[in-house]
C-alpha cells in the first residue's frame, strides 16, 4: 500500500514539475481561462442571468466543464434544488436525474445507487468529497450501500457510463460525487461569522429534523465550517395507510471542514463527515435485529492552479472512510451453522459485526497548450483505493456471509482534449490493476481501457450556434469484489445450502457506445431567459458480467456438493455478457418568472449466457419521465411549484407496476434571516414499490403522502 501511494505521488508530482510550459498557451483561449477562474468560485454564488443548472461547472470535472459543455451524459444538482427537495434520504436528492435510480428498501438511511441498470460492488462509484464509499454487506436486495446526510451536501454531480473512468477504477456504470458545504458557501460578503438553525417536521413517520450550522472566517486565507444534524423518524405508512415495519430510524450526523489557502493559486481543504445511525430490522413484520452504524470519512484535497503556468493545474486528494455496523438479535433465531449447515439457535443479544475501511489517493494534473492552432487540455494522473474488510460475531450470525479480506485497486490514465474551431476530440487511455486476498485465496488482474469522443458544432447561425453533436466509444474495467470472489458458508436461515467461493472469477469489462446532442440558446422567448437540452442514446456491452448463479448438486459438473440442506449451491459466476441500452433526456428553461424542466430515461437490459440463453436483467430500473415547474413571486422571495413523475414497469420484473407521483413545494424568504419551506411528496397517496426491491424477501412499499414543513433562522456579522 505505502509503495503504491509513493509511486502515485512521485509520478504525478514529477510530471507536473517537469512538463515544460508551451509558449503558445500564453495566448490561452479565453474560454479555458474563464473555466479556470470559475472553477475556483463555482457554486459559491447563484448562477448569473441566462444561466441554468446545466451551466454550472461540474465539481467532478477534471477540465472545468459545465454539464452542457460536457461530451458525456452529465448532470448537476445545486444547493437551490437540494433545498427545494427537503431530502431526508439520498434517494430524494436524485429525483428526476435521468438514468439514475436509488434502492433503499426498508433501511432508508442506507442507499445503493443504480446508473443505467448497473449497481452494487463498485459498478457505480459513490464519492463524498473525494472519498470512495465501498461499504458492502451480503443480504437479500441491495449489496453495496453508503451513508450521507442530505443536510450536509451542497451539490451532486453525476456522470453516466464508463467515460467516468478517470475518476477511479470499476465505475462501468458511472460516478456520483457528493460535495459537502464550505464556509464560503455559508458566509455572505463582508461577514466573518454566521450561524443558522433549522427545524423540520414530517407528517409520515411523524419525524423531526434539527440542524445547526456555524462558520468563521479568520482571514482571507483560513475559514472553518461546522454542521450537526439530528433526525428521529418512526415507521412510515404506505399509500394504503398501512404501517411499513422497520422503516423508522434515528441518525446523528456531522460535518467539519476547513479551507486553507497557502498562496494565491493554491487551496487545501481538510474535512470530516460522520454519522451515527440506528434502526430496527424486521423479519416477517416482527422486530428481529437492532442495528447500530457509525461512519466516518476523512478527506484532504489540495490543488494548485497558476494562470501564468498553463501546464500546472495539479490536484492531490487523500481520503479514509471507515464504516462499522453492529447487529444484535432482539429475539431468539433459528439459524444454520455456517461451517456445518446444522441447525443452531441464536440467543437474544447475539452479534454480527461489519467493519469496512477504505483508503484512497487520487492525483492528477492538466496541462494546457496549443499546437498548430489546436488547443490541448492534457490530463494525466493515477489513483489507488484499498479496502480492508473485517467481519465477525456469533456463529450463525449474518456477518459470516460477508467475507473478510483485503482488496487493492490502482490505475493510471492519460487523456487529451483537443479543440479546433467547430471540432472537439477527446482521446484517453486508462490502465487498471487489482489484487484481492484472504487467508486462503488470492487473485489479481490488469487491463488497458480506451476512450475516444468526437464532438462537432457545425452551425453558425444564432439559433443553431449552440447545437453540438457527439459520439463516444469508451471501455471500463471492474475487478471482482471480495464478496463475489470469497463468499462461503451455508445459507443462514429459512433453508440451508452452501455458498461457494470463486477465486477464478474474471473482471467485468464495460464497452459503451453513445451518441448525444447538447443544445443551448439564450433569449429564446424573452430577454435574459435560457434554454438547455442534453439527450443521448447509449448501448453498453458488459463482457464477463458477474451474477449470482444457483447450481444443482445433482449435476456432477457443477461442483456443488450434497449437504444437510436442499441440494443446491449459490456462487457468483461470469455470465457471458450483459447488454444494456437506453435513451436519456434532460432539459430546462429558466426565465425571470420561473423555470420548467423535463427529464426522461428509458433503459432496457438482459444477459446472454455462454449457451446463448437470454434472461431479463433484474437491476433494470423503471423508465421515467419527470416534469418540473416553478414560479417566482415577490422579487424572487417566494417560489412555488411542483413535480410530476411517471414510472414505467421494467420488463420481466415480478413486483413492479406503472405508477405516477405528484409532488408540490413552496419556499418563502420572509426576511433576510428567516426562511420557511413546505413540501408535499406523493400528494395523491399512491401505493407503489421500487422495482429494484424485487429481489428482497418481501415487497417493500414506499411512503404514502408526506407533508414537510421547515423553518430556518440565520444570523451573522
Amino acid at each position: 500500500m505505502a509503495k503504491t501511494v509513493a509511486v502515485l505521488l512521485a509520478g504525478a508530482a514529477a510530471t507536473a514539475l517537469l512538463t515544460p510550459p508551451a509558449s503558445a498557451q500564453q495566448a490561452a483561449q479565453p474560454d479555458q481561462q474563464q473555466a479556470d477562474q470559475a472553477r475556483k468560485t463555482e457554486d459559491t454564488k447563484p448562477a448569473p442571468a441566462g444561466a441554468t443548472l446545466l451551466d454550472k461547472i461540474l465539481v467532478i470535472s477534471r477540465t472545468g466543464e459545465t454539464a452542457i459543455e460536457s461530451l458525456a451524459s452529465a448532470s448537476h444538482i445545486d444547493q437551490e434544488q437540494l433545498d427545494r427537495r427537503m431530502a431526508t434520504t439520498p434517494n430524494e436528492m436524485l429525483l428526476g436525474v435521468p438514468g439514475v435510480a436509488v434502492q433503499a428498501d426498508a433501511r432508508r438511511v442506507s442507499s445503493s445507487i443504480n446508473i443505467r441498470g448497473l449497481q452494487d460492488f463498485g459498478r457505480v462509484a459513490v464519492i463524498v468529497d473525494g472519498a470512495r464509499q465501498n461499504f458492502q454487506r451480503s443480504d437479500h436486495g441491495t449489496q453495496s450501500t453508503f451513508y450521507v446526510d442530505p443536510e450536509l451536501i451542497k451539490s451532486v454531480d453525476v456522470i453516466r457510463g464508463p467515460v467516468a473512468n478517470t475518476y477511479g477504477s470499476g465505475a462501468i456504470g458511472g460516478v456520483v460525487f457528493f460535495d459537502t458545504k464550505d464556509a464560503e458557501d455559508f458566509l455572505k460578503p463582508g461577514e466573518t461569522w454566521a450561524g443558522s438553525v433549522t427545524g423540520r417536521y414530517e407528517s409520515n413517520g411523524k419525524g423531526w429534523t434539527a440542524s445547526a450550522s456555524g462558520a468563521y472566517k479568520f482571514n482571507d486565507d483560513l475559514d472553518v465550517l461546522g454542521n450537526i444534524v439530528y433526525r428521529d423518524y418512526g415507521d412510515y405508512k404506505n399509500g394504503s395507510g398501512d404501517t411499513v415495519a422497520g422503516t423508522g430510524f434515528d441518525v446523528l450526523s456531522g460535518l467539519l471542514k476547513t479551507t486553507i489557502r497557502p498562496s494565491e493559486n493554491s487551496e487545501l481543504k481538510l474535512g470530516w463527515v460522520g454519522s451515527s445511525d440506528g434502526w430496527t430490522e424486521t423479519s416477517g413484520g416482527v422486530p428481529a435485529n437492532d442495528v447500530d452504524l457509525k461512519s466516518n470519512t476523512f478527506t484532504a484535497r489540495y490543488n494548485i492552479t497558476d494562470d501564468a503556468r498553463s501546464w500546472l493545474d495539479l490536484h492531490i486528494n487523500a481520503s479514509y472512510n471507515k464504516t462499522n455496523l453492529d447487529l444484535a438479535t432482539l429475539v431468539p433465531q433459528n439459524r444454520f451453522d455456517p461451517s456445518t449447515g446444522l441447525p443452531v439457535l441464536l440467543p437474544v443479544g447475539s452479534t454480527s459485526t461489519f467493519d469496512v475501511g477504505t483508503a484512497g489517493v487520487d492525483i492528477w494534473n492538466t496541462s494546457r497548450f496549443e499546437t498548430a492552432g489546436v488547443a490541448h487540455e492534457l490530463t494525466y494522473g493515477g489513483d489507488w483505493v484499498g479496502d480492508d474488510v473485517e467481519t465477525g460475531g456469533t456463529a450463525g450470525g449474518d456477518s459470516f456471509y460477508t467475507p473478510s479480506g483485503k482488496r487493492s485497486v490502482s490505475g493510471a490514465y492519460i487523456q487529451d482534449k483537443l479543440t479546433w474551431d467547430w471540432l472537439e476530440v477527446i482521446a484517453g487511455l486508462r490502465y487498471d490493476n487489482y489484487s484481492l486476498e484472504d487467508s486462503d485465496n488470492g487473485t489479481s488482474g490488469d487491463r488497458l481501457s480506451p476512450r475516444i469522443t468526437v464532438g462537432v458544432t457545425p452551425f453558425e447561425s444564432a439559433s443553431l450556434a449552440g447545437l453540438q453533436f457527439y459520439g463516444t466509444y469508451a471501455e471500463g474495467y471492474r475487478s471482482p469484489s471480495l464478496t463475489e470472489t470469497l463468499i462461503s458458508g451455508n445459507h443462514p436461515a429459512g433453508v440451508t445450502f452452501p455458498f461457494l467461493p470463486n477465486p477464478n472469477l474474471r473482471p467485468e469489462t464495460g464497452k459503451t457506445t453513445e451518441f448525444g446532442v447538447n443544445y443551448k440558446l439564450n433569449d429564446l422567448i424573452e430577454a435574459g431567459d435560457a434554454f438547455r437540452l442534453k439527450a443521448a442514446y447509449f448501448h453498453n456491452d458488459v463482457d464477463d458480467y458477474i451474477e449470482g448463479v444457483t447450481l444443482s448438486a445433482f449435476d456432477p459438473t457443477s461442483g456443488c456438493p450434497f449437504g444437510p440442506g436442499i441440494p443446491i449451491c449459490f456462487q457468483y459466476q461470469n455470465v457471458a455478457q450483459a447488454k444494456i441500452n437506453g435513451f436519456e433526456l434532460e432539459s430546462v428553461y429558466d426565465a425571470a418568472w420561473g423555470y420548467a424542466g423535463l427529464s426522461a430515461s428509458i433503459t432496457n437490459g438482459h444477459t446472454i449466457s455462454d449457451e446463448g440463453e437470454r434472461a431479463d436483467l433484474a437491476t433494470i430500473p423503471s423508465s421515467q419521465v419527470t416534469g418540473q415547474l416553478g414560479f417566482r413571486f415577490l422579487q424572487d422571495k417566494l417560489t412555488v411549484g411542483g413535480e410530476v413523475q411517471y414510472n414505467g414497469k421494467p420488463k420481466g420484473n415480478p413486483v413492479a407496476k406503472d405508477y405516477t407521483l405528484v409532488n408540490a413545494f413552496a419556499s418563502y424568504q420572509a426576511t433576510d434571516n428567516l426562511k420557511v419551506d413546505f413540501r408535499a411528496d406523493n400528494l395523491f397517496d399512491v401505493k407503489y414499490t421500487n422495482p429494484l426491491n424485487g429481489g428482497t424477501t418481501a415487497v417493500i412499499y414506499e411512503p404514502g403522502i408526506t407533508l414537510k414543513l421547515a423553518a430556518t433562522m440565520r444570523f451573522g456579522g
